[in-house]
Order: structure tokens, then sequence, then C-alpha cells
């Protein structure tokens, strides 16, 4: 079976899908691995490395054209789908949920399409889950810029010049991007306050060094697969009138909450940020779902009443190394757990838990009932 894996040309992108190191685990299952030439110049891994590895170099168009299976990171340009052979496989992140365009021309080209951020969250599927090990860096990545930019110091000091209090950080959104945000400001010192609709998640709030703000919403808790559920309207608007108060104690405010497969909330309005400090950093990390702080701006840093918002995407992808290396041990780990060793090739079994949450399209149809559900709509 041939494993073709092409460089990423979305703008920004400095992450790659494979590294050598998992290149060498393919070809090593017996997987005949091809790579477009300077797959991993961003993150300093030659051609040569690649080619020690058992690699070989392809042109792209050939590349598509020839290859039984496609690793990627993102979701392919719609101008190659057609370039892709019928019959393969393509495995991706793909945000099918708002990819209903690309998801149903990979239908249409015939091409079994697996979304890497559709894996469910099972305990077998952990090694392989892609949205946890980019979040878990786009967390510490936010708490870096946020102290890059704050104007004070994040740790307490204690000088012959006088007592420097410690920095109040608050993030909202106790999911994994969360958690190491909580993690990375409690280890610069700073005094770390947490808040989350699910109240199962106050313990690993606690646990890792913070205090975990209670809200009396009603009914909330997480879905089967451990994300937050949706708010009501008037849910929200409490929420936010609480959040208020401690964002304007706050010096940084991380804004970490989003909803799975549904546009993120506002969550920080305008007025809320002209309650605060001027001075104060607020990081929106969801922005690749349309952010939670109201007047963001994808990519770019603004200031309202004095007030630094951040809202920067790909956070991982500004830790490339290491944001590489876990992505292709995700979906490595992946084409391994679903290799014949005798025959091989990847088999798509349709029983498998894993594989029924992640496949999207199969023999021409977009087999994923949930996605299936959702274009109906």
């Amino acid at each position: 079976m041939t494993i073709g894996i092409p460089k990423e040309i979305e703008k920004n992108e400095t992450r790659v899908p494979i590294i050598p190191a998992t290149a060498k685990r393919l070809t090593d299952l017996g997987a005949q691995v091809v790579i477009e030439s300077g797959l991993g110049v961003a993150c300093g891994y030659s051609d040569t490395l690649y080619k020690e590895a058992g690699a070989e170099v392809a042109r792209r168009r050939e590349l598509l054209a020839s290859s039984d299976m496609i690793l990627r990171l993102g979701k392919p340009p719609v101008d190659e789908i057609d370039l892709l052979k019928q019959g393969s496989i393509h495995i991706s992140r793909l945000d099918p949920f708002r990819e209903q365009a690309t998801v149903s021309a990979l239908a249409s080209r015939g091409v079994a399409t697996i979304s890497m951020d559709m894996i469910p969250r099972v305990t077998r599927a952990q090694k392989v889950d892609s949205l946890s090990s980019q979040a878990n860096l786009a967390g510490y990545v936010g708490v870096i810029l946020a102290a890059e930019r704050l104007t004070r110091v994040f740790p307490m000091m204690v000088t012959p010049a006088g007592t420097l209090s410690p920095a109040r950080v608050f993030v909202i959104g106790a999911g994994v991007a969360g958690l190491q945000a909580i993690a990375t400001a409690h280890r610069l010192g700073a005094r770390v306050e947490a808040f989350d609709t699910r109240p199962v998640v106050e313990e690993q709030v606690q646990s890792l060094g913070a205090k975990f703000l209670k809200i009396d919403l009603g009914e909330t808790g997480q879905t089967k697969d451990g994300y937050a559920k949706q708010l009501t309207a008037d849910q929200l608007a409490k929420q936010q009138e609480i959040m208020a108060r401690h964002c304007a104690a706050s010096d940084v405010v991380i804004a970490a909450a989003q909803v799975f497969g549904r546009k993120a909330p506002i969550l920080i309005t305008g007025e809320m940020l002209r309650k605060m400090t001027p001075g104060s950093v607020v990081v929106d990390m969801a922005m690749e779902s349309g952010g939670n702080v109201e007047g963001s701006v994808p990519d770019e840093e603004i200031e309202i009443g004095g007030v630094r918002v951040v809202g920067y995407t790909n956070l991982a992808g500004r830790v490339p190394i290491h944001a590489s290396q876990m992505y292709s041990a995700n979906i490595g780990g992946l084409v391994e757990l679903f290799w014949d060793k005798e025959a091989k090739q990847f088999i798509l079994d349709e029983d498998d838990e894993i594989l029924r949450g992640c496949l999207l399209t199969k023999d021409g149809n977009v087999w994923n009932e949930r996605v299936k559900e959702v274009y109906a709509a």
C-alpha cells in the first residue's frame, strides 16, 4: 500500500503531518511511503532524513494521483480533490461540521475519508487523539503569549525594593487547552482562577493549583464525549454577569471555551473588556471556531478600552517541532492501529468504535451518521 504525504500549503502553517521517525515506523510496517519534496523544511527535516527513513520523494500531482492513502494535517484544497485516486483513503483534520462542501466533494470522488478531529474520546483512542494533543500545546502557548504582553511579572517577588504581587489569571473553559493554560500560568507563579460549565472538572482544576469559580447555572454538564453542552441564552447571560466581575479583577483572561461542532459562544463582551484595567491581556483561544471575545480579530492583536486582545489561530503551530511530533504520533498511531501486517494495508473496520466515530465518507457517500444529520438539517 502506498502512503503519500504532501506538503501543507495553508497560509502560516508551520507544522508537518509526518516526521521522519513516523515515516520509519510506517515503512517498517511494509508501507511504501512517498513524500513531496520539502515536506519537513518548516521543522528542519530535510528530504534526506525522510529518505534515510525509507521514504521516496515525488512531485505533488504524481503523489496525489498514485497514493492509496493520503496523510495530511489540514483539509485538501478543493482543486486537488479530483486528483485523488478513486477508492483511496484520505486522513486529516477536516472540521466536517463547517466544511460540508469539502466533505461532499471527497465523497463524490469516491474517497474514504477519516477526520482526525472526530476521533472518539475513548481510552483506546487516547494515543491517536490529535485534538487533545494540539489543544494541550495551544493552552501552553496562549499563556506564554499573555506573559510576553503583560506589563507586569507573573510570580510574586520579594525584593529589597519591595514585594511584587502575583498576576491574577482567569481561565474560562477547562478542557484540554484550558487545563494546560491553568498549569502553565500556575508554574509561572500567577494566582489562577478558572471556570467551566461542567462541575465534574472542579477537581482537575484544583489539582493544578487553581481556584474553581462556581456559578449556579442550573442543569449543564457534558456530552458523552466529554465536551461542554451548549448553554441556553438565560444561562449564558447569568454566566457573563458573574464572570464580568472576575474579568475586571484579573490581569490576564484566557478564553478557551468551545462547543464541539458549533460556533464558539461569545463570553466576553466589549462592555466587560472596558471594565478591565488598561494594560490587561485577553487571549481568545477559540478563534478557529468564531471566538469567545466580542470584537476579537483572527490572527491580529487589537486594543479595546486599553485591553490587549490577542486573537491568533493555530496556536499549536507556534511550537511546530513538538506540535508536529505529537500530530505525527497521532496519525501514525491511527494507521498502525488498523494496519494488517500480513496484507500490508490499512483495513477500514466499520464495526470498530474508533472508526465509527471518525469515518466520514465511504463508497461515494457521506457515511458518518452524526455528520449526515447536520447536513440534512
